[in-house]
């Protein structure tokens, strides 16, 4: 058994990856890396809404984390339990385990919320992981199969028509991947009516996009309405069925009363909940999320350390808590490496601070919006622009070049309309001879 001291990391995020990445070269060599996580891979978020679009693969969405951290050990694993006290984490993957640490990291991101909303558990679905994008693009090419078949008007209708919940960045990338897909799949259903497939987006507040400037919001409404999708702002659901939701009373219903749109589907883009294991730490916790210390220490925890989803971090450049994006997670945590190898060492923690370079959300088929420097953009040099960023966040040469050539094949090429089923075959049961009497 090695005698390096430990430093556990849960959870290999953006967050978490950044942080075992730089920590691998700014540790003694007494210290070793532990990376633990359920999944294998990190998932790239703005890029499942192309993965339910079908404009990429499912595996152009994530990477291998074993291909992104070089001397960290990985642990596919799941954390069952911690003791603080004695310094030892416990889990579940091939058997039972158990690593004793030096020093304990939280990176284990949020989840999706689903109760929210009336009904939202039972009757809308997420997109917040690689198989919430698999299961939806399955979705939308079941539900036009489906279509294709029902000779009643109205039921083929309300099979093809799609709520998105939420008019951030998920919300709206996700419902311009739905419109292109619908739009590029009719010319294959010769019995649907393309007027009929309609893809609505719901959003709370008055103008998309709350992290862009608003003149940026409203430009990304005026595309995606001229795209066909029905953008209502200052709508609120109030309860969620199995036939649509249900609106309540607000600025668009202009009767003060309920309203009620039909969907077969109904997809949630809104709101988060903490990962189960920092609920259930005993650490204090600012709506769901770790307290922490300007350096992202824990407060009132020794050598224990948070950051990314499910951290409040005080971002000194701000004075506000750090939004939960991909973009602060990667910079808190090469910052969180240099004040743990500074704590090991006996040096001085710093407090994190960090001001955003911008943000890029897409709007549909070759169209976005971004502010990058305090600079706008829009339209094609938008997505470009998009595009660019996101390929070099991927990692390795070879997934940058699949993901390069992936998407200029988009650019010529419709989306494929293949309804991915995943059924095994069946073990049949091994046929006796029948035995024959003399």
């Amino acid at each position: 058994m090695s005698s390096k001291k430990t430093i556990a990391i849960i959870g290999a995020g953006f967050a978490g990856t950044a942080l075992a990445k730089a920590l691998e070269k700014q540790l003694p060599d007494d210290y070793k890396i532990a990376l633990l996580s359920k999944d294998n891979f990190i998932t790239y978020n703005p890029l499942l809404a192309e993965v339910v679009g079908a404009s990429i693969p499912p595996a152009h969405a994530v990477a291998p984390v074993r291909q992104i951290v070089k001397k960290s050990y990985f642990y596919m694993v799941d954390v069952t339990d911690i003791d603080y006290e004695n310094r030892i984490i416990y889990y579940l993957g091939e058997g039972s385990g158990e690593i004793h640490y030096e020093h304990l990291v939280f990176a284990c991101g949020t989840r999706a919320a689903t109760s929210l909303v009336p009904g939202m558990q039972n009757h809308a679905l997420p997109l917040k992981t690689l198989g919430d994008a698999l299961f939806l693009r399955n979705r939308i090419m079941v539900r036009l199969e489906q279509a294709e078949l029902q000779p009643d008007p109205e039921l083929r209708k309300w099979l093809t028509s799609f709520i998105v919940i939420g008019g951030g960045f998920s919300g709206v990338e996700v419902a311009g991947e739905m419109q292109d897909l619908l739009r590029s799949s009719l010319r294959y259903y010769h019995n649907l009516n393309p007027e009929d497939c309609k893809v609505t987006l719901l959003h709370s507040r008055d103008c998309l996009l709350q992290e862009l400037p608003e003149s940026l919001g409203k430009l990304a409404q005026l595309r995606m309405s001229g795209d066909g999708i029905d953008v209502r702002t200052n709508t609120r659901v109030k309860r969620i069925t199995d036939r649509g939701v249900i609106l309540a009373p607000g600025a668009n219903n202009e009767d003060d009363t309920e309203q009620t749109i039909s969907a077969g589907t109904v997809i949630n883009t809104i709101g988060t909940q903490p990962n189960p294991l920092i609920t259930a730490t005993p650490f204090d916790k600012e709506k769901g999320r770790l307290c922490t210390n300007p350096d992202m220490s824990v407060k009132s925890a020794v050598n224990v350390w948070a950051l990314g989803d499910c951290a409040a971090i005080l971002n000194t450049n701000s004075n506000r808590t750090c939004d939960p994006t991909a973009q602060f997670a990667d910079r808190q945590g090469k910052a969180l490496a240099k004040n743990i190898a500074a704590r090991v060492t006996g040096q001085p923690t710093k407090p994190f601070g960090f001001t955003p370079l911008g943000a890029l959300s897409t709007i549909g088929h070759n169209k976005a919006v971004a502010e990058v420097l305090h600079m706008k953009f829009s339209g094609l040099i938008g997505f470009l622009m998009w595009r660019a960023v996101y390929l070099i966040k991927i990692p390795t040469m070879a997934r940058k070049a699949r993901l390069f050539l992936e998407w200029n094949w988009d650019l010529f090429f419709s989306q494929d309309i293949v309804y991915l089923r995943f059924a095994r075959s069946s073990r049949e049961k091994p046929i006796r001879k029948a035995e024959t009497s003399n």
